[in-house]
């Protein structure tokens, strides 16, 4: 755009000079006043467009300018519908053709959009230098199909929390724990003492995962009834929408992501579970009880219930549906309303298929596995950068007559814990 205004300005001032010229010869004929009005019909047709561009440029500035979405957290305003329209267009002839069969409009178009991936170290997170940032509408169907895998990425309240940033620089985020501390009586004219409230951080990075290579027939992407960019959206989803919530739930914290089963396990409450012996007199401890739900829930400060959930395999949910106390009334309450989850003693239930199921055999040696947990999920933040990097490779697989795509997503996650233990989780051994 900068280069055609350049252009324009150029042959308008070569127009507009010999305007000049003929205005300044003194008495005009008839040819010239002809031609003094082709030249000023021309250069002010020349002066619309230039104007068009400007303006078009500063509308494309201001709709990729970033902002703080809600709740002041950093992230990402969208581009305007008309700019994403022109960057999808470019992004699928990218995924079709290749970069280098892209014309000069929509290399320009995507390399507009190319932003940082963040700074060296464990944030690092740069593709190469063929990736290509996706448009907004691709990333949030990626978003919107990750939420099937498990619980992580859904939103909303009860579950995690999500925080998007722009870029994957380390982020700090403050934590404070006063729940010692309490006011005092004082005297009059007595001096009040002094007690300055301890702050602590946790660091959020932006680890790395790879969708692996999804490879692709050139006959397919030749077809124009195959839909590539659907094709992609539903590979790269399931792949990274197991690794996510995987790595959510027991990621080690050590160069990955800090599981909520691994923080808890670390940090937080322990309810072992006694089974069902104590409503039926015969269930072991490869079972839940009315009672174990009860001790769990209270192991969780009263501050922290109000908005709790559990959490389980769905495996160990289809025993929770059929556990009673001990008047024979079943825990488990069905939802008879669009958008209301079902409970158990009031409480909403997530179901995770990476926590561990509830074993029908006793182990050699005695294993102890966390089954469930409960408390304020909210407390446990992803944070994710929203830029998302596509990698076409052309050339790796072509004696089979394939592309191959690769992408790129950053995120990390921690547990907001004060040392005040937001979520308990409870254990049986066997």
């Amino acid at each position: 755009m900068q280069t055609q205004n350049r252009q324009l300005r150029e042959e308008r001032g070569r127009l507009v000079a010999e305007m000049k010229k003929l205005s300044e010869q003194g008495l005009m004929t008839a040819a010239d006043k002809s031609a003094f009005g082709r030249l000023d019909a021309e250069q002010r047709r020349l002066q619309e467009r230039i104007e068009l561009i400007e303006r078009s440029d500063q509308q494309y500035i201001e709709s990729r300018k970033t902002g703080a979405p809600p709740n002041g957290q950093p992230g990402v305003i969208g581009p305007s519908e008309e700019h994403d329209r022109e960057y999808k267009r470019a992004f699928n002839q990218y995924l079709k053709r290749g970069r280098s069969e892209l014309t000069m409009e929509d290399r320009a178009i995507l390399r507009h959009e190319k932003r940082d991936m963040g700074v060296a170290g464990e944030a690092t997170g740069v593709a190469s230098g063929a990736g290509v940032f996706v448009p907004v509408g691709f990333v949030q169907k990626i978003e919107d199909a990750l939420k099937y895998f498990g619980p992580f990425l859904n939103g909303g309240n009860g579950y995690p929390r999500i925080m998007d940033t722009d870029t994957g620089q380390p982020l700090p985020y403050p934590t404070s724990n006063d729940t010692t501390v309490t006011g005092e009586l004082i005297g009059e004219g007595q001096q009040v003492s002094t007690q300055d409230v301890t702050i602590a951080q946790v660091i959020f990075g932006a680890y790395k995962l790879s969708t692996k290579l999804v490879k692709v027939s050139l006959e397919l992407i030749e077809d124009s009834a195959f839909d590539l960019e659907n094709f992609l959206v539903e590979e790269f989803s399931k792949r990274i929408g197991r690794a996510v919530n995987s790595f959510c739930t027991t990621g080690t914290g050590s160069n990955q992501p800090n599981g909520i089963v691994t923080a808890v396990t670390a940090t937080g409450p322990s309810t072992t579970a006694a089974g069902s012996f104590t409503n039926d007199g015969v269930g072991g401890a490869n079972t839940i009880g009315s009672d174990d739900l009860v001790k769990l829930e209270h192991s969780v400060d009263p501050l922290y219930r109000p908005g709790a959930a559990y959490m389980a395999n769905d495996s160990t949910i289809a025993s929770l549906k059929m556990i009673k106390d001990k008047y024979g009334r079943p825990l488990w309450q069905p939802s008879f309303r669009d958008g209301e989850p079902d409970r158990v003693n009031g409480y909403p239930v997530l179901s995770n298929p990476y926590l561990a199921t509830l074993q029908t055999q006793a182990s050699s040696p005695t294993v102890s596995n966390t089954t469930m947990l409960f408390g304020a999920m909210e407390k446990y933040v992803i944070r994710r950068v929203k830029n998302l990097s596509v990698l076409r490779l052309s050339e790796r697989f072509a004696d089979f007559g394939q592309v191959a795509f690769i992408g790129f997503y950053r995120f990390d996650a921690q547990l907001l814990d004060a040392g005040t233990h937001p979520v308990a989780r409870l254990v049986n051994t066997y």
